[in-house]
């Protein structure tokens, strides 16, 4: 059976991503590791990690605030590439969350969508 190439195709986003680069830790039931934000919308964001994650599986992101406390966001597993990373979807937001993630676009949106 050939091998899908998730990259390829119709961009099922709703809201365009910007770039980032910005170093995160991410969180599932194997525990937290490190990554890098490398985009992100409202709705969502692309962390690169090469540590494996399933479809659908709820992982939490933690991004850092200059004081050093981090901000942390429960997120659904779209879609992985194979050592490289993983979309994620944000869910259960509150508005305090939604209005930080607003924001943070709001300042990556000078550049190129990715």
């Amino acid at each position: 059976m050939a091998e899908i190439d998730r990259r390829q195709g119709e961009d099922r986003r709703s809201r365009k991503r910007y770039p980032v680069s910005l170093d995160v830790e991410w969180e599932n039931h194997f525990g937290r590791r490190p990554g890098t934000l490398s985009d992100i919308s409202e709705d969502g964001c692309f962390v690169l990690s090469e540590v494996d994650v399933s479809d659908g599986e709820l992982v939490k992101i933690f991004i850092p605030l200059s004081d050093g406390m981090k901000v942390e966001f429960l997120g659904q597993v779209a879609n992985f590439v194979y050592e490289i990373g993983f979309a994620v979807n944000f869910i259960s937001l509150t508005e305090a969350q939604k209005e930080f993630i607003a924001n943070f676009v709001e300042v990556y949106k000078q550049d190129k969508p990715a």
